[in-house]
């Protein structure tokens, strides 16, 4: 976890400064993801050890900020098409490989936990959105290059933005189920089973 934190601080830096240099929205929509998972990996840190209901609290607030981080992206995505900037697909491929490269590793680190509570399961849901963002920036990149328009950057970046909406809703889902109390189902017993039972507990 401690990795992860270190490794998406670095990418956010790196690609932010990138992303507003080559004028991509989908690389400034991924370096924002790298922020919002430097937070989640710090709120999962934090929590570790804690009881089930702080675990899925977490969980619940890291839902809520990656949802916040998505429509910012289509606030950016809405900016970067309206102006008809026309990024640089060169610095689109490098920064994309390079962060592609650092997301599989993280994802490939956290794969035992995909199937933990709702904070852990944030946390690889978080890897494995990443993962697929970096790929769509490469896609966008090699579109940008092959068409000479910056709508393939803009298509990605909206892509990235509904695919947060997505992993946000999923990990709200799974965080309010854990924080559900619990209530007891009582099954129907028919008076021969019941008579069982009393025989049984006179015994």
């Amino acid at each position: 976890m401690w990795i992860a934190l270190a490794v998406n601080g670095v990418m956010f830096l790196a690609e932010i400064g990138s992303g507003i240099a080559a004028g991509s929205a989908s690389l400034q929509a991924d370096a924002l993801d790298f922020l919002g998972d430097t937070a989640n990996y710090a709120i999962s840190l934090g929590v570790a050890g804690m009881v089930l209901v702080w675990r899925a609290r977490a969980a619940l607030l890291k839902g809520i900020t990656l949802l916040a981080l998505a429509f910012w992206v289509i606030g950016i995505t809405a900016f970067q098409a309206r102006s008809g900037t026309l990024p640089k697909a060169e610095v689109m491929g490098v920064v994309g490989t390079l962060a592609l490269v650092s997301n599989a590793a993280v994802a490939v680190m956290l794969f035992r936990y995909r199937a933990g509570d709702a904070n852990m399961r944030s946390v690889w849901i978080c890897s494995r959105n990443d993962a697929i963002g970096n790929l769509a920036v490469l896609l966008a990149a090699a579109g940008v290059f092959g068409t000479g328009t910056g709508w393939p950057d803009i298509i990605v970046a909206a892509i990235m933005a509904a695919l947060g909406i997505s992993g946000g809703v999923q990990i709200i889902r799974h965080a309010v189920s854990e924080l559900r109390p619990s209530t007891a189902v009582i099954l129907p017993v028919s008076a021969r089973q019941a008579s069982g039972a009393a025989g049984m507990l006179s015994k």
